[in-house]
């Protein structure tokens, strides 16, 4: 089930008019490789159609629930997802940019677009399952959260040690030790 389109052809020419719907469905392909839109879960929202002189003005609140996986140590999570949306539809001719929502000549308007636009936007680029998410260890590969790794290996990569004598140089505040 995917996102149906809206007849607002009661509200065009009346501006002040109004009413209410309710939408559901899904969206497919909304999200990148640590976020996105669960597939199998329905978009909800609760919508305010106003009539204005230039289109028709939607409000109201979408719903959904959010697959993530954290990016420290990619465990899967899920997380629900709300925000509030307040949108002309312009009717077409003043639909000319195409950074507008259009109303069709035929009197509908296309939710789907509006949804991608403000649940993508809510997505976090990096997700934590938790605040304080260890991370994976970078030499070993152990999960730290479950105490997979021993701690007792170096994480410094040996490419870096002529810094780390520059650093104790500086540290230790002996000219001779800067390099």
């Amino acid at each position: 089930m995917t996102l149906e389109r809206i007849d607002v052809r009661d509200l065009i020419g009346q501006p002040g008019a109004s009413k209410t719907v309710q939408l559901r469905g899904t969206l497919d392909g909304l999200g990148t490789e640590l976020a996105s839109l669960k597939p199998d879960e329905p978009v909800t929202g609760d919508l305010l159609l106003e009539s204005v002189v230039e289109g028709v003005v939607v409000s109201g609140k979408l719903r959904g629930v959010m697959a993530l996986r954290c990016a420290r140590c990619l465990v899967g999570f899920e997380a629900p997802v709300q925000v509030d949306v307040s949108e002309l539809f312009a009717l077409a001719s003043e639909a000319d940019d195409e950074d507008v929502y259009p109303v069709t000549p035929e009197g509908w308007i296309d939710p789907e677009q509006l949804v991608r636009d403000a649940l993508g936007l809510e997505l976090p680029f990096s997700p934590l399952h938790h605040p304080d998410c260890q991370g994976i260890c970078s030499v070993c590969g152990g999960d730290r959260n479950r105490g997979e790794c021993p701690g007792d290996h170096d994480d410094l990569d040996p490419r870096w040690s002529a810094l780390e004598l520059v650093l104790q140089g500086l540290e230790s505040g002996d000219p001779e030790d800067r390099g």
